[in-house]
């Protein structure tokens, strides 16, 4: 098109496909390095994406927006990742296994992960980028303590929701991985070990507490 030439529909249609593609490019290359486990820088996306630094700043004004959208469906749903345990009612096992599947996500996205948490630790304005799957997962696996300590103790089962946010996350595994020199394996065993302890000690009290009461009448 000349310079100074008029727009027309067909010139504005075509700009805005080409920023479409330019978009799902950035996206795709972030995809892409999330997959592979390693660092995502914005440097690095723009390289694979094959467009300049500055570019993909004006498609993502920082990398906890980029992956934020990145990250957006490539996680399965609560029911989706506990789907081996679909079947107990035993809030334990329920707790291993979202545990487990957690952590192990977050191990193949660890480089993503890493550079979400550095993107946010310092801006608490922007925490509303991290995906924060452990809660969706938390929720769902202590589903069957709904009717029981739910019911007789709703603050004792916040408690122990919170108690979980601090075990089932990057934070706790990383903090195993890196300050405590344990293997990735042993990290995620010993995040389950918490993690399982805790639940099994609240329901334990609830159990007692429901004896107790049971005697009195």
């Amino acid at each position: 098109m000349q310079k100074g030439a008029p727009m027309t529909p067909q010139t504005t249609t075509g700009r805005t496909n080409q920023k479409l593609r330019t978009r799902a490019a950035i996206l795709g290359a972030a995809v892409e390095l999330m997959r592979t486990g390693g660092e995502v820088a914005m440097p690095d996306v723009a390289r694979v994406a094959l467009v300049s630094e500055a570019t993909a700043y004006r498609y993502f004004p920082d990398l906890a927006s980029l992956l934020k959208e990145a990250m957006a469906g490539q996680w399965p749903t609560p029911e989706e990742a506990l789907a081996s345990v679909a079947d107990s009612r035993d809030p334990v096992e329920r707790v291993a296994a979202a545990t487990e599947h957690l952590l192990r996500l977050v191990l193949t996205y660890q480089g993503a992960t890493r550079a979400m948490i550095a993107a946010t630790i310092t801006r608490p304005a922007a925490v509303g980028a991290r995906p924060a799957l452990r809660l969706g997962l938390i929720d769902h696996a202590l589903a069957p303590l709904a009717d029981t300590l739910g019911a007789t103790d709703p603050a004792a089962l916040a408690r122990l929701k919170n108690d979980l946010v601090v075990v089932v996350s990057a934070e706790a595994l990383f903090t195993l991985t890196d300050l405590c020199g344990m293997d990735a394996d042993a990290a995620v065993a010993s995040a389950v070990h918490t993690a399982t302890t805790l639940t099994r000690a609240a329901v334990q009290a609830q159990a007692e507490t429901a004896a107790r009461t049971a005697v009195d009448h």
